[in-house]
């Protein structure tokens, strides 16, 4: 019985030490990202509809990541393409360093190394 328990039951994870560097510093900085924005909105009075979503979207994509699922791997794609949809409608928000952080996840969801370990390994 208790085989059956546990061949049923998979194991989670936080974060991917077995994946590709880059998906690895791309997970770490989706986490980065929903706690800064979290902390910032709290600070900013209140946390807002749109504002806990993209931290939900953030989180639920790294977690969907480090556990190779391909939903994960788009839904964090979307969340790091949400802020460049946001300053293009004209929201202004962070600065140079943001914006740098922002490039830099998205160049590591799509770089090579990270499609080619989700085109074979995510299911």
């Amino acid at each position: 019985m208790s085989d059956v328990a546990s061949t049923s039951m998979t194991e989670r994870r936080w974060f991917p030490s077995h994946q590709p560097q880059t998906l690895q510093i791309a997970v770490a900085l989706l986490y980065w990202n929903a706690l800064l924005g979290l902390v910032f909105g709290l600070l900013s009075g209140g946390v807002g509809r749109f504002e806990l979503v993209l931290v939900l979207v953030e989180v639920f994509g790294g977690v969907g990541v480090a556990n190779e699922k391909k939903w994960g791997y788009w839904l964090a794609v979307l969340a790091s393409l949400i802020p460049f949809g946001l300053l293009f409608a004209g929201y202004v928000g962070g600065g140079l360093l943001t914006l740098l952080f922002e490039v830099a996840l998205v160049a590591l969801l799509l770089h090579p190394q990270s499609r080619s370990y989700y085109k074979t390994w995510f299911r």
